[in-house]
């Protein structure tokens, strides 16, 4: 039976606690874990758990540190996240750009020496909600992806964000990977023994796989686009933006260095947070009713399919969200017996009974 909101969330903040995380920090970084599968990005939510837990075990990711501002202007702040996970960091550093928007109408900042930090999309919502546009971007861990015509992995998933203010409660807010799906789902295939649709995955020789294992075979994830032919150029170059404005921006170690991951004590992954107020350029309830008046007419463009209608960025995951605060948030059998596990091997209490 799907656990409640308020349970799922509640599992995740005893075990971060018990990992040794301070409370505050544990509180935030469980909401942020579980807003990501309350909107069904079940890649980013509870099923990280046992890969933090390995991370933390194996010296990777320290979870008692808390971030540090070393270096700041009116406009941009470089934050170093000690080594931590990446959920208080980036927070950190969307709450400081935000407060530079507010008040020079742009903050960028940038994250160093820090580690995955689930979903984009709950950064540049921190900025919507602020009255802001946000965009955010962040490096990976994981180097799984082959640049188009190569057969050798040098990128990540890179994922990317982008949001802004429309309706109230109706922002645009776009949050993508830069391969074909986020690597979650992958292994959210493998958790349930399960092969992936085509076109997720290549064998090291570029044939086509449905095997969820793909890559620790020697394989590859797929850009987005696919192939050549389907124009995987521009996922390949989306994910060479992000790692610029990621890690080069940052410092962070960038995913092409033979040390990426492989510093002692950090992953050393990079995040990029910007907060933009469009009241710099015109009337910010203009700005949201043009959003929101071109968000409704796409919705309302004839659908090829009547039982499937247009939706923009956004709105499918709140649709998600707000069935599941009725019915609960699944969680595969197969990975519910990892996480509790973790849990008890860790001395965190298991409520996710029901």
């Amino acid at each position: 039976m799907p656990a409640s909101y308020e349970t799922h969330r509640r599992q995740l903040e005893l075990i971060l606690s018990a990992w040794g995380m301070a409370p505050p920090a544990a509180a935030s970084t469980a909401e942020i874990m579980s807003w990501a599968d309350l909107h069904g990005i079940d890649t980013h939510g509870i099923s990280m758990v046992p890969v933090y837990d390995e991370r933390r075990r194996g010296g990777k990711i320290d979870m008692k540190v808390e971030p540090v501002v070393s270096r700041e202007t009116p406009v941009s702040a470089l934050v170093d996240g000690q080594g931590g996970l990446g959920h208080a960091n980036a927070r950190r550093a969307m709450d400081l750009a935000i407060a530079k928007a507010k008040t020079s109408g742009i903050g960028v900042a940038v994250v160093r020496n820090s580690a995955h930090f689930g979903a984009c999309g709950f950064y540049a919502l921190m900025a919507v909600e602020a009255g802001l546009i946000g965009m955010v971007a962040t490096s990976a861990s994981g180097i799984q992806v082959a640049p188009t015509f190569g057969a050798q992995a040098r990128l990540g998933t890179d994922p990317i964000a982008f949001g802004a203010p429309g309706r109230p409660g109706e922002p645009f807010l776009l949050d993508m990977a830069t391969t074909t799906v986020a690597a979650g789902k992958i292994r959210n295939k493998a958790n349930e023994n399960l092969p992936t649709p085509l076109g997720w995955l290549v064998t090291a020789e570029g044939k086509p796989s449905t095997d969820p294992r793909e890559v620790s075979k020697g394989g590859f994830m797929t850009p987005l686009g696919g192939t050549p032919e389907g124009s995987s150029h521009k996922g390949y170059g989306l994910s060479s933006m992000v790692n610029i404005l990621s890690s080069a921006l940052s410092g962070a170690t960038m995913i092409t260095d033979p040390m990426h991951t492989k510093k002692p004590g950090t992953q050393d992954i990079g995040h990029f947070m910007l907060a933009l107020d469009p009241g710099i350029f015109r009337d910010p309830k203009e700005f949201r009713d043009d959003v929101a008046a071109f968000c409704d007419t796409l919705r309302a463009t004839k659908p090829a399919d009547p039982d499937r209608p247009v939706m923009v960025a956004g709105e499918p995951e709140r649709r998600i969200a707000a069935q599941r605060l009725k019915t609960g948030i699944p969680v595969g059998p197969g990975l519910l017996a990892k996480v509790r596990d973790v849990a008890l091997a860790s001395g965190a209490p298991w409520i996710m009974t029901n």
